[in-house]
């Protein structure tokens, strides 16, 4: 496995340059950025995830009410 490193300058709205050799084996023209506590993790998209969109089914009448939905996906996610 290659290592390269490059030190990137992060632009007023918190911008970065992704590597040209790395944007060029991007699939889908889309990255999965992990936070973790001390970095950024930055993964290509290999996924089409909006197959995913109705893959959870919840039992809420009002998605205008964002901490109803919230409570009924952790409950699903628990079962």
């Amino acid at each position: 496995m290659e290592v390269k490193v490059a030190i990137k300058r992060i632009d007023n709205q918190g911008r970065i340059v992704l590597p040209l050799s790395f944007r060029r084996r991007l699939k889908r023209g889309a990255v999965l950025v992990v936070e973790r506590e001390d970095r950024l993790e930055i993964y290509p998209v290999d996924a089409e995830l909006s197959e995913y969109f109705d893959a959870v089914e919840v039992d809420v009448e009002h998605f205008e009410d964002y901490h109803e939905l919230r409570r009924e996906l952790r409950e699903v996610h628990r079962r």
